[in-house]
């Protein structure tokens, strides 16, 4: 049996849904606080982790997919549990190494208990794009070189364990993601009518305060002409976060005046790639699936 750790945003329910389709229906687990699109059977705390891996144990699970994004918990040492306890060192320690050392040493975890930790693109390898350019529209001379800063970009923000995504635009970096993600990233160059149309209030007040920030620090402006780059971090685990974009990257991409999208080719998931195109090709922009240089 195979069961998908879902995290927010529209991935791990497209995974269970083909995968239903394809064969038995996946266990689907959630950490506790996280709300993904589909139903959690199974809900867990980090405090429990060693119970949760037996309970995974006692329903026959010997795949696991992590699935989504998900953000750090604070964590409730009166709630660690006897299970848990042994692996507490290591939890620490991982978390001091970041985003991506603690991902390391969860895929490690699971490892131990023999669990296999399968990757989203090795369960549905049509996630990732074939390379070239699959909208009418084509990248223009300086599309090329913002796509080169952009990957340049990306190598540095992998260095720091930051984010998979920049905004880059004449040759110069406008933004990065955060921990908020992409979509956060490019509400900050829409007005506040169109970024609040989606966000509940204390998630509006958090994008007002990051774009005021990122103006009065010259980070921001328009971005109308440049391009979004998103590619996974340098030497990352592909088996978890590997970064995704869908439609409504499409849309927002469009919102704030952007001439396209440029991907890694096989490091970047495309959610709907057929309605994906269709958005861009409708606003005359384009979606560049690029070789790694």
């Amino acid at each position: 049996m195979l069961a998908i750790i879902a995290g927010t945003g529209n991935l791990p329910a497209t995974l269970f849904r083909r995968l239903s389709q394809q064969g038995p229906a996946p266990l689907v687990c959630a950490l506790d606080g996280f709300t993904p699109e589909i139903a959690p059977q199974v809900v867990f705390r980090i405090e429990q982790l060693g119970s949760f891996l037996a309970e995974l144990k006692t329903r026959g699970v010997i795949q696991v997919c992590m699935a989504g994004a998900v953000r750090r918990m604070p964590i409730d040492p009166s709630a660690i549990d006897e299970m848990t306890m042994p692996l507490v060192p290591r939890l620490q320690a991982a978390l001091a190494m970041g985003d991506d050392g603690t991902l390391r040493e969860i895929i490690k975890i699971f490892e131990e208990h023999d669990l296999t930790v399968i990757g989203a693109a090795e369960l549905l390898p049509n996630l990732l794009p074939p390379e070239g350019i699959l909208t009418k529209a084509l990248p223009n001379a300086q599309a090329e070189e913002n796509a080169r800063v952009g990957d340049k970009t990306l190598q540095q923000m992998g260095a720091a364990d930051s984010g998979q995504a920049c905004i880059v635009k004449d040759g110069k970096v406008l933004a990065e993601e955060g921990p908020d993600g992409t979509d956060a990233m490019m509400r900050r160059f829409m007005s506040s009518k169109d970024a609040g149309a989606d966000l509940g209030p204390l998630e509006f007040v958090d994008d007002l305060v990051s774009s005021a920030a990122d103006w009065l620090s010259g980070q921001a402006g328009t971005a109308k002409g440049g391009i979004l780059f998103k590619g996974p971090k340098p030497h990352q685990d592909r088996r978890a976060d590997l970064p995704v974009i869908g439609p409504e990257t499409a849309r927002n991409v469009a919102a704030i005046g952007l001439a396209g999208i440029v991907v890694e080719e096989g490091g970047v998931m495309v959610l709907d790639l057929l309605r994906v195109c269709q958005i861009l090709d409708a606003e005359g922009l384009f979606l560049w699936v690029r070789s790694w240089d």
